[in-house]
């Protein structure tokens, strides 16, 4: 009878630790998708906006800002496309996804004001979802050792021990892999958005007649 506890409880902690795993594999996915569609955004808004094509001089003027802010955007879109995609960096990240999250539901709020349909107020608002989604799940050696140590560090224990393991640095060869990944990944979003701009501007063009922003 002890033997068939045992192997039931073995059971039980062999299916806990498939469970934990899927989770954890889960969480992973969701994390690099909403990162990479909110990289790949903010690299084709920094390309846009310092062009800048039709469509962003357009909308601008439309929503009532002078023409210069589209330089100040594509700057800041490029600074926040790579610190939320390289490793480390975890304040840094940190303003990126505040940045990113402020750009997002700013478009949201003024298209709202000057009435915009909602294809053009939902569009953002998705961006900004995908933003907090790529900031809930990144992972912990993304995160600033404050927030990594509230969230997996019971309260009352020190700094050492099982509790700071999360904390430890990772292995050069990880840490180099990871930034060679990370690099490849947003030389990879630029060239697609340099790479579709002879697409995407005579369709965005057509877009602003449609809407009225530019006279045909």
């Amino acid at each position: 009878m002890t033997t068939t506890a045992h192997g039931a409880s073995g059971q039980e902690s062999d299916a806990a630790a498939r469970d934990g795993w899927d989770r954890n594999r889960l969480r992973a996915v969701l994390y690099w998708a909403t990162t990479l569609v909110i990289v790949v955004e903010l690299a084709s808004g920094a390309v846009w906006n310092l062009v800048p094509i039709d469509w962003i001089a357009a909308q601008l003027r439309h929503l009532g800002y002078p023409p210069y802010v589209a330089y100040i955007l594509g700057v800041w879109q490029a600074a926040a496309a790579a610190a939320v995609i390289v490793p480390g960096f975890a304040l840094v990240k940190e303003w990126a996804y505040v940045g990113s999250f402020f750009l997002w539901s700013g478009a949201v709020v003024s298209h709202l004001v000057v009435g915009g349909s909602p294809d053009l107020w939902g569009v953002p608002l998705m961006f900004g979802a995908c933003a907090i989604a790529s900031w809930v799940l990144r992972p912990s050696h993304r995160r600033l050792p404050a927030t990594q140590l509230s969230r997996h560090r019971p309260s009352g224990t020190a700094g050492t021990g099982a509790g700071s393991q999360g904390s430890r640095p990772r292995p050069v060869l990880t840490r180099r892999r990871a930034w060679a990944v990370s690099i490849g990944l947003l030389i990879l979003a630029y060239a697609l958005s340099i790479l579709t701009l002879p697409v995407v501007e005579p369709a965005t063009y057509g877009r602003a007649v449609e809407l009225g922003w530019i006279d045909p």
